[in-house]
């Protein structure tokens, strides 16, 4: 029984993810209406129009570690929920494109806090054994959120000239559904103990995830891990560099794959490469069936093989696809060649750093600084994606597509001596174990 409820408290949590998924791609099928209906050049169009929910996003990974350490991981996801619902309903009635540049930064807001709450709010109630299948569902979420957009997006296409309000402002609908069901979860036990020294919320909690756990001897064994750190360090001291450079590296790789730039463009990178509208916007739920299917993959696969298994993996199947991309645009191969090399890369980035990202930087944080240790790998991964895809209008207008998928692939197999030489592997083992052995 204890099971099903832990399950169930993750699936839950994770439902944030599927927002996430959804209001990040969403706006792919809106794009180019967007940009007849307020033509102020490419520049205006990638940076405010498009990239405005990924502004708001740096904002939320940034100071969302303060929310969930201050008012908790329940309350903190309790609000994301809030600002996914008046974003969508907001963005979809706005008539000025900095109205819509405002509601979409707001929605952005709530996906940066939940890349934080969302993964720590799991860590911190989940059994170690199955620590890396329960945060992972807060992914799998986020591509199941990918896939219903992109269905979404073709199914709402030919409805008229405001198609796009509707593609966006359908999320409303999911977003009610999470807010509704968060109410019924427990606060996290860890961060009732460490942050609240509330001993009697955080028994009653333990007690429900296991009937069978010495609940004393657990709060003991936390609140002992807690006792060994200075009051006054942060993520900066000189004894968490090294998960501090994982957390960093692990978010640089991730965005420099290219993956929030394709997701962001995908129709238009299909017609670039020869599709017609039509086809361009049927192939992107393809990409979002492939990530979703690989996805599952990944969660199926990372607490047997592990983290750094996975990562190796997507690593090797990141350079091979991006390299065929590269030189599909090169040679100006048009019709479906394009697309089955993408697919093969979203399949990449979905066993490998889709699956493995959200669990690795909950993990080497200690429980006192998980909080602000996610907040600055999810940071470093939305300062990127922010950047990122503002640029791929500009780029692939100057320079062309082939430049660009170049240097994703070049990238990737830098990332592939990352995991090599520096990653250590985090499969199974207990919290406060992962703090010793990380912590120098």
């Amino acid at each position: 029984m204890q099971h099903r409820r832990i399950l169930y408290w993750s699936i839950t949590v994770a439902l944030a993810g599927f927002l996430f998924g959804f209001d990040t791609v969403v706006i792919s099928g809106a794009d180019l209406s967007l940009q007849a209906l307020w033509p102020r050049g490419e520049v205006f169009h990638g940076f405010v129009v498009m990239a405005s929910a990924l502004w708001g996003t740096v904002v939320g990974a940034v100071f969302g570690g303060w929310p969930t350490d201050r008012i908790g991981r329940k309350n903190t996801l309790l609000w994301i929920g809030v600002f996914y619902l008046v974003s969508a309903v907001g963005s979809a009635l706005a008539n000025d494109p900095w109205v819509f540049a405002g509601f979409r930064f707001m929605g952005g807001l709530a996906i940066g806090a939940s890349t934080i709450a969302a993964p720590a709010y799991i860590t911190e109630i989940a059994p170690a054994a199955s620590r890396g299948r329960l945060v992972a569902l807060y992914q799998f979420n986020i591509v199941f959120g990918i896939l219903v957009a992109f269905l979404s997006n073709y199914l709402l296409s030919g409805i008229g000239d405001d198609a796009w309000r509707w593609m966006i402002g359908v999320q409303a609908f999911p977003a009610l559904v999470y807010t509704l069901m968060v109410l019924g979860v427990p606060e996290s036990p860890r961060w009732l103990l460490v942050k609240r020294n509330d001993r009697t919320r955080a028994a009653a909690t333990l007690q429900l995830i296991d009937p069978n756990m010495n609940v004393d001897a657990e709060m003991n064994r936390i609140l002992a891990d807690y006792a060994d750190a200075d009051a006054g360090e942060t993520i900066f001291s000189a004894r968490y560099r090294f998960p501090l450079m994982l957390a960093f590296l692990v978010a640089f790789f991730n965005q420099f794959s290219g993956i929030n730039a394709f997701l962001y463009y995908a129709p238009r990178i299909f017609e670039i490469a020869g599709l017609e509208k039509s086809a361009a916007l049927l192939s992107s739920v393809g990409i979002g069936i492939t990530n979703l299917v690989f996805t599952l993959l990944g969660v199926a696969l990372i607490d047997h093989y592990g983290r750094r298994q996975l990562m190796y993996i997507g690593s090797v199947g990141y350079i091979v696809s991006l390299s065929l991309v590269t030189t599909a645009f090169a040679l100006g191969v048009k019709g479906m060649a394009v697309p089955a090399f993408l697919f093969l890369f979203i399949a990449a980035h979905a066993i490998g750093q889709g699956a493995v990202i959200w669990v690795f930087i909950s993990e080497i944080f200690p429980t006192h600084l998980r909080a602000s240790g996610q907040a600055f790998g999810s940071s470093v991964h939305w300062v990127l994606a922010a950047i990122i895809p503002s640029l791929v209008p500009l780029l692939f207008k100057h320079i062309g597509a082939a430049p660009v998928f170049g240097f994703f692939a070049f990238m990737m197999a830098l990332q592939l001596l990352f995991v090599w030489r520096m990653m250590p592997e985090t499969k199974g083992v207990p919290l406060e174990e992962l703090d010793k052995r990380l912590a120098r």
